[in-house]
């Protein structure tokens, strides 16, 4: 749906993949995708927390106090919970973290603001309650899954290049 993140050494990976299945060492292929998933949890828990903990502010000015959500899922915490990661060794191996699509509540699904640009402007707007003649918009943090990812970007890739090294030698 989003934004997603690709860790990955194509050119490796690829000839790995092929040493790997001309060996037939299933326990060295399932031990490589399990450390490069695990090299991968860090961002995706440094992502849900940061979009839990994302300050949103009101853009226009408000006439009367809010009340409560008419839905009893709150909008971070359903995008965090969304968050996910997937490992291939096989076919176009690598790791990719994004926010599925698929776990979100059907409305979220068919919004029709792109999420990437949410992500990349900080502007989020939306009718008032679901009233489509009645719309607000919101701010956050530009640039948070950029940012994030960033951060995590050199500690991934150092960790995927040990883990492939150990692999190699483990063939040889």
């Amino acid at each position: 749906m989003v934004a997603d993140v690709r860790i990955t050494n194509t050119g490796s990976l690829l000839e790995l993949q092929r040493r790997l299945r001309a060996a037939g060492h299933e326990n060295i292929r399932a031990s490589m995708q399990r450390r490069i998933r695990r090299a991968a949890e860090p961002l995706k828990d440094d992502l849900q927390n940061t979009i839990r903990s994302l300050p949103i502010t009101s853009g226009g000015r408000r006439t009367r106090p809010g009340g409560p959500s008419p839905t009893s899922r709150p909008l971070r915490a359903t995008i965090a919970g969304a968050i996910r990661i997937s490992v291939r060794v096989a076919g176009n191996p690598g790791a990719r973290v994004w926010v599925d699509k698929g776990a979100l509540p059907p409305d979220l699904r068919t919004a029709k603001s792109d999420m990437a640009t949410v992500i990349n402007t900080g502007r989020i707007r939306h009718p008032v309650f679901g009233n489509k003649r009645r719309w607000v918009q919101q701010n956050a943090t530009p640039l948070w899954w950029d940012n994030t990812v960033r951060a995590h970007r050199g500690r991934m890739e150092r960790e995927v290049a040990h883990v492939l090294d150990d692999v190699r030698r483990r063939l040889e």
